[in-house]
């Protein structure tokens, strides 16, 4: 799994990548983390990061794309990540893709945690009452104003990552106000793959359909044949469900009697004198 966790500061992007990783195996850049560690590495992408981050300036693009790249090439990467934090511009956005693009890999997906920015900031302002209640010291990002200045980086820097990644048809949105469990559960199910259903029925080879060939003497088609109907106009079909009628039984023959005999006429002695 390969994801990219969009969203602005105090939407839990943090705590929804290391449930990620917990269940699914993979691991979470983080650019700061990335920088640092490259530096301390003494890579040759760190020690150029070094010396512009020594001198105050702003690691341009390239640098980082580098060392993501060197990063997502250890073995604990082969499984997957979850960038968090990068990319920020459309520019980092490209220059990823086509990082990606030579090394054969691609993103699954990008999850855009949505909150409301004004509760956010109601938030922060409750846990810093909360905090001083208790007598604790306050952390550096508790601060209203500062929380401001962030989201307003955001808008303006990151926010466009929206457009370009739903023009990608990548973008998935989440409730990021819903229940830390619920956001986790929407998040697992965008990327949850269907496995197939085994089956053990032998696909159906498809039927032959016989073409009908014209009448060669006229040259048009031949009709259809109309189905064969009984006197009651049924369906023959459906009549031979019905037993057919027994034939009749014919008369016996009688023998035929012999013709009679003819006999001779008997003629009387005067025709004989006559004669």
């Amino acid at each position: 799994m390969r994801l990219i966790l969009l969203g602005p500061p105090g939407a839990g992007k943090g705590t929804q990548a290391q449930r990620l990783v917990s269940k699914h195996g993979i691991v979470q850049l983080s650019t700061g983390d990335m920088l640092r560690a490259a530096v301390r590495a003494g890579t040759p992408v760190g020690l150029r990061a070094k010396d512009i981050m020594d001198r105050g300036d702003l690691v341009p693009d390239e640098i980082v794309v580098a060392i993501v790249a060197d990063r997502i090439s250890e073995p604990d990467a082969k499984e997957g990540f979850i960038l968090d934090g990068f990319p920020r511009t459309v520019a980092q956005a490209e220059a990823l893709d086509h990082m990606l693009r030579e090394k054969g890999l691609d993103l699954d997906g990008v999850v855009e945690l949505k909150v409301d920015e004004g509760i956010l900031i109601r938030r922060i302002e409750s846990r810093i009452r909360e905090t001083l209640a208790r007598g604790e010291p306050l952390r550096k990002d508790d601060d209203p104003e500062i929380l401001k200045t962030r989201l307003e980086a955001y808008r303006r820097q990151t926010a466009p990552l929206i457009d370009y990644y739903r023009d990608k048809n990548m973008l998935r949105g989440v409730d990021g106000m819903a229940p830390i469990d619920e956001v986790t559960a929407a998040i697992d199910w965008i990327f949850q793959k269907p496995k197939p259903q085994a089956t053990s029925e032998k696909p159906s080879k498809p039927k032959k359909i016989k073409e009908k060939i014209p009448n060669k003497a006229t040259g048009k088609p031949p009709k259809a044949k109309a189905s064969a109907k009984t006197a009651t106009g049924k369906p023959a079909a459906k009549a031979a469900k019905k037993p057919a009628p027994k034939p009749a039984k014919k008369a016996a023959k009688k023998p035929a009697r012999p013709a009679p005999k003819k006999t001779p006429k008997k003629t009387s002695k005067k025709t004989k004198k006559r004669r």
